[in-house]
């Protein structure tokens, strides 16, 4: 309904992905979630005020009728099918095949070799540029957004272009908009990202509560390991993307002192204190560098298990795999 883009609306849905325009492409829609007996009532009464419990509609005939409530099984009476006879074990392989290749036509915009990571140094990062500081909600659809760029999946670079398009920015109170400190000049977070890639600067994201919520979607923690992003602290972030950040090699770290998020701000510089001799339950601290030159430390901790800590010195948990295993 292209429409109502940009028009207020509502809509009531049984389909449990609500994510901002996902439904219908205007983010202006607020989706609510029902059971599908509760939605297929509404339907029939076309308006969000209806109770189906009390209230009446109108037949074609005009007379008045009332939904029964419904009713059936919960569960299947004879079970659920076990579906073992359906699965056929993929054939085994004790040693990989280095010979084997995978061709990919270097012209397709729809796949591409996945590059290793780089390791980690083994130092204290320092001189980390503050990009971005998100305020409010920030679900991996606006991390890496869903949509038209799905056909984009199988190609990380393609699909790393619309990294946090959908991030408010607190500090400019635009979505989508990052200040280049190399240029002082205003663009897409995409492209100042792109621009510290090409000239070696680390970046990193300071977050509001919950990062990384809704969908457990690994590219958004692929794409901003692949732009250079080693290290993103949150207030707090959502289970499964916090996990997802490590598998990559990015650091997710969180503020001992929540209120602490409000003494940063994008392109800050910022250098850790306690990451060259990581372990479980350790902290880190952050030295804050501003404009001014004026300093301020934050203490900050992180979740990471010694298994963790393993894949963040590899790069990521498929380096630390390959190495073990002896994969080229």
């Amino acid at each position: 309904r292209s429409e109502k883009k940009g028009e207020e609306n509502a809509i009531l849905t049984s389909f449990n992905r609500n994510f901002r325009s996902r439904n219908d492409g205007n983010p202006q829609t607020m989706n609510f979630l029902a059971a599908p007996e509760i939605v297929t009532a509404m339907a029939f009464a076309g308006r969000l005020s209806f109770n189906p419990m009390t209230d009446t509609l109108l037949d074609k005939n005009g007379q008045k009728f009332q939904f029964n409530p419904p009713s059936g099984d919960d569960l299947p009476r004879q079970g659920f099918e076990a579906g073992r006879a359906t699965y056929e074990p993929p054939s085994p392989t004790p040693t990989p095949d280095p010979s084997v290749e995978i061709n990919i036509d270097p012209k397709s915009n729809r796949l591409q070799a996945l590059e290793a990571f780089e390791p980690w140094h083994g130092d204290e990062f320092r001189n980390i540029r503050v990009l971005l500081k998100v305020k409010g909600k920030c679900t991996t659809d606006h991390i890496s957004a869903a949509g038209p760029w799905l056909k984009y999946k199988g190609h990380l670079e393609n699909i790393a272009e619309n990294t946090l398009i959908g991030a408010l920015n607190a500090d400019t109170g635009k979505v989508n908009s990052a200040i280049d400190i190399t240029n002082n000049k205003e663009d897409t977070i995409p492209e100042v990202a792109k621009s510290y890639k090409r000239q070696n600067i680390d970046w990193m994201v300071i977050a509001d509560h919950n990062y990384g919520e809704g969908s457990a979607r690994e590219h958004a923690a692929l794409q901003v390991r692949y732009l250079g992003c080693p290290l993103i602290i949150s207030r707090s972030f959502a289970r499964i993307h916090e996990t997802n950040l490590k598998k990559q090699g990015v650091l997710p770290l969180t503020f001992v002192n929540e209120d602490d998020y409000e003494k940063i701000s994008s392109g800050d510089v910022i250098e850790t204190v306690g990451v060259r001799d990581i372990a479980p339950g350790k902290p880190v601290q952050l030295i804050v560098t501003k404009p001014d030159g004026s300093k301020v430390t934050i203490d900050a901790k992180h979740t990471m298990s010694q298994d963790q800590i393993g894949w963040f010195k590899k790069g990521s948990a498929l380096n630390l795999i390959k190495s073990i295993n002896h994969v080229k």
